[in-house]
């Protein structure tokens, strides 16, 4: 009974549709109107107009003020309305829309700016050494091997999009004298000098497995550029190098290793398989270190003192508490991420001049909007897993100092002091020692990240001496 009432309502429906059609078949719409923007101006700088694409980019001096532009000019198909008008002020510090409608036809055209950028960003010499790029003084420092000589290097250079640079990029220069770069970018315009310095015996080495500094991962590449930028005469090595023994070391005070894997490296047979590279240099890791050369060791590299005699012949006492995630699926910082200053080390040199937090007994490392893969290798500590009851059980068992601890006690920051003619070590396993994030949040304000360059160069400082 219910399926024969609901068909005869259907029917009833049906029947009074047809009836209300139209005989002719034409429609109320009208879809005849234009709705192109024909002109557009803000502050009386022309909009380039993309038809293909709805957009409009208006072209602005490198620094310019762009939260109140004043809309100067704006000309659309006749008949047609637009939700922005002349007069108007917009905030372009993020793009706009206008909204166009003509009948009942519309189109939204995006609306941004650009600014006539004038930089170079990236600067390398035969497609191996990387230069460190001051852009508040234009002037760019590249560091390469003596034997590499100075009279004829190709750079290639990377440079802000829309803008033209002499000489090109791919040019063989000789560098033995700087050399001036003109970068020129519609109204905008810059000189950069370029040094070229020959190393013969450099004072401090980033190594890795990578030929060069540019094929390093973006988390060790950006904290080798960073050493570049800030330690004298200092330069990028592989392991490859060091096993072939072209390094003059003789004046080198420290060597730094930064190892980042995507996932982690869970422990000590992990660190075996995956570490290959510098385990087969390990010889000649050892020998420097016992000829009085020190190590800052940051991330899975804390692995590596168990396996140069820096801990007796324990090989088993690497960190036993590890793990991390993939660099292009980073965790995002939702405020300061931290680790705590161990007891009685506050006036540790490796602390000194931090940005401080809330908590002065803390070490704040990154802000809120970072990405960050939380790579960790640390020492957990209790008697739930055995091997190192506590901290002092810890100390005794591996000859070094803790620096920091996690909010469980871990042990993330520590270090094996010089002794009998041996270098330092500084060992940073903190999973907040984080070099780069692949993308910002909106609203990204650097502050505590400022601690993670602080504290290398306090170690470099103290390693140095």
């Amino acid at each position: 009974m219910k399926t024969k009432f609901l068909y005869i309502i259907g029917a009833i429906c049906l029947m009074c549709g047809l009836a209300s059609c139209s005989d002719d078949n034409t429609s109320d719409l009208q879809l005849n109107g234009n709705c192109m923007v024909e002109s557009f101006k803000l502050d009386n700088y022309e909009g380039h107009i993309d038809l293909a694409s709805r957009s409009i980019e208006v072209r602005l001096p490198e620094v310019y003020e762009t939260s109140a532009m004043e809309v100067s000019a704006l000309q659309i198909s006749e008949g047609a309305s637009c939700n922005v008008k002349q007069g108007d002020r917009l905030n372009m510090n993020s793009a706009k829309v206008l909204h166009v409608t003509n009948g009942d036809v519309f189109i939204d055209w995006t609306v941004s700016v650009l600014h006539d950028e004038a930089r170079i960003t990236q600067f390398v010499i035969n497609d191996i050494y990387t230069g460190a790029i001051d852009q508040d003084t234009k002037t760019i420092t590249v560091y390469v091997p003596a034997s590499v000589g100075l009279t004829n290097l190709v750079p290639t250079i990377t440079y802000s999009a829309n803008a033209t640079i002499t000489p090109a990029s791919g040019v063989a220069q000789d560098f033995s004298q700087p050399v001036t770069y003109k970068v020129t970018n519609n109204s905008a315009e810059s000189t950069y000098t370029v040094r070229v310095i020959a190393i013969d015996k450099p004072s401090a080495l980033f190594i890795g497995s990578a030929p060069s500094m540019n094929e390093l991962d973006d988390e060790a590449k950006t904290a080798c550029q960073w050493m570049l930028g800030n330690v004298n005469n200092s330069l990028y090595a592989s392991f490859a190098d060091l096993r072939s023994g072209t390094l003059d070391l003789s004046e080198c005070k420290l060597i730094w290793w930064h190892y980042h894997v995507d996932g982690g490296v869970d422990g000590h047979d992990v660190f075996v398989a995956k570490a290959t590279d510098a385990l087969d240099t390990k010889n000649e890791l050892r020998a420097f270190y016992e000829r009085g050369g020190a190590f800052l060791l940051t991330r899975y590299a804390t692995n590596l003192p168990s396996f140069i005699g820096t801990t007796g012949d324990d090989e088993w006492t690497t960190p036993n508490n590890c793990w991390g995630q993939n660099e292009d699926a980073a965790e995002l910082c939702g405020g300061p991420w931290s680790f705590n200053i161990y007891e009685g080390k506050k006036d540790h040199p490796l602390w000194a001049n931090l940005i401080a937090g809330d908590d002065p007994n803390m070490v704040y490392c990154t802000d809120a909007g970072y990405h960050i893969t939380n790579s960790t290798a640390q020492y957990h500590i209790g008697t739930d897993w055995g091997g190192y009851d506590d901290h002092a059980a810890w100390e005794n068992r591996t000859g070094g100092k803790i620096l920091g601890v996690g909010g469980d006690g871990a042990v993330v920051a520590w270090e094996y002091p010089a002794k009998d003619g041996k270098g330092g070590i500084i060992c940073i396993g903190s999973g907040c020692y984080d070099w780069y994030s692949y993308t910002y949040e909106a609203g990204y304000s650097e502050k505590f990240h400022k601690n993670i360059s602080i504290i290398t160069q306090n170690a470099f400082n103290y390693l140095m001496k």
